[in-house]
């Protein structure tokens, strides 16, 4: 499957988590409720992934984690936050670099408007 399918999938399963929960729950909860959700949409999914950095050829585990980590091609960093900030967006470049996927999707869920808190990273660009 493609990351645009994937992420499309993602979208509308977020939108009614959503709908469902609305905002100001702890980013844990969203994480449990979408992790849960694309399961039970049957796409491989793993959750808080370790991801080390080499360096020199030299594996480090220094704690980089991927929230949720779609058909080994889509990461996932999930937010419960006010605003979503230069930090959360280099996070998610990290990981993308870190994992060698191309799709990004850095969801705020503290938002009134779903489409409000998601963002598609692709190669380093930024997408509403």
């Amino acid at each position: 499957m493609h990351e645009n399918e994937i992420s499309k999938i993602i979208f509308d399963l977020g939108l009614k988590i959503h709908k469902n929960l609305g905002p100001g729950l702890l980013e844990s909860a969203y994480e449990e409720c979408l992790f849960y959700e694309i399961s039970k949409a049957g796409l491989f999914v793993e959750k808080q992934k370790p991801m080390p950095l080499i360096y020199e050829e030299v594996k480090l585990d220094i704690g980089y984690r991927i929230d949720l980590l779609v058909e080994k091609s889509v990461v996932i960093e999930v937010k419960s936050c006010e605003a979503l900030n230069d930090v959360h967006l280099a996070q998610v470049l990290t990981y993308l670099k870190l994992s060698g996927c191309r799709l990004g999707l850095l969801i705020n869920f503290n938002t009134n408007l779903f489409k409000n808190g998601y963002r598609r990273i692709l190669n380093g660009n930024v997408s509403l």
